[in-house]
């Protein structure tokens, strides 16, 4: 999938990262729990070699519990990765973050020395909020819109901490097209880069799957549609999202859907499990693997 959203300032940002990371002894990244592997910026990924790594899912008042755990599990069996599942509503869980630092960096803590940090996340993260948090004092500014944060700062935090924020980060190419849509789905992406009955109907088509109760309680049907076009039709039908004639007006019935998941409306609910990452990936080698065969043959004529 495509991003048409990628502000200047996003690829100002990605530079500027790139040329600080190098002296960087920690990376703090915050992830959104519903979808631990698409909002990892690859990037970093790339970039980060084996230097320490705090990955914080943040919102998992929004995520299914269980695959929480499985996430956290998954993730730590990596080398330096330790991982900690936070709400912004839970200060003194995000203030063990500070503490966790020292712990991953026994030789700098012990020593009084400096260790230098910086804390990244996809935008609508939670991250500011993290930040102010940790810092005890309003220093980044929130809000609920993609990309508030616009440039990077130094923060001096207790313990002989100092964090380096910056903007929300996006990239200009989703590789994997699920990932994509999920981030729209989640809305770090802003609603004007994609049609809303697009997003909702490859919501829709997973959790028909591996949610059917919470959808038919929360939109009162006796029975679930097989499709999730069908499906968002009836959600329409029933919240009365319906123009001249009668017909469902399905942009409407769409943002509706999608502003009670991200809400949280229809429960917690994950996007994305391991195993399914693990096949998806599997899937997207092959892919690779046929566009390079392509691309060679094209070289050889």
């Amino acid at each position: 999938m495509l991003i048409q959203w990628y502000p200047g300032h996003m690829h100002k940002a990605s530079k500027e990262i790139k040329h600080v990371l190098p002296d960087i002894d920690l990376l703090i990244e915050i992830l959104d729990a519903r979808i631990p592997y698409s909002s990892q910026n690859p990037m970093l990924a790339a970039l980060r070699g084996d230097k320490p790594t705090i990955r914080v899912l943040s919102k998992t008042d929004l995520a299914d519990p269980d695959i929480t755990r499985q996430w956290q599990q998954h993730m730590e069996r990596e080398q330096a990765v330790k991982t900690l599942a936070v709400t912004t509503l839970q200060p003194e869980k995000i203030k063990q973050i500070i503490d966790l630092c020292g712990k991953m960096l026994p030789e700098k803590s012990e020593a009084n020395k400096v260790i230098r940090t910086m804390i990244m996340g996809i935008p609508n993260v939670g991250k500011s909020t993290i930040i102010n948090i940790l810092a005890g004092r309003t220093i980044a500014k929130t809000g609920n819109e993609p990309a508030v944060t616009k440039q990077q700062q130094r923060i001096n935090l207790k313990n002989n901490i100092v964090l380096s924020d910056t903007p929300g980060v996006l990239w200009p190419n989703v590789e994997n097209r699920n990932s994509g849509y999920r981030l729209a789905v989640t809305g770090a992406i802003k609603d004007t880069a994609f049609q809303h009955d697009d997003i909702a109907q490859f919501a829709l088509e997973y959790l028909l799957k591996a949610y059917p109760a919470q959808l038919q309680t929360r939109y009162q049907l006796e029975s679930l549609p097989g499709e999730a076009s069908a499906l968002l039709q009836a959600i329409g039908k029933k919240r009365g999202c319906l123009k001249a004639g009668g017909h469902v007006e399905l942009d409407k019935a769409a943002k509706l859907f999608l502003t009670e998941l991200r809400a949280g409306t229809l429960g917690q609910i994950s996007l994305e499990t391991p195993e399914m990452i693990e096949a998806e990936m599997v899937e997207l080698a092959a892919i690779r693997e046929e566009k390079a065969a392509r691309k060679a043959a094209r070289r050889r004529r």
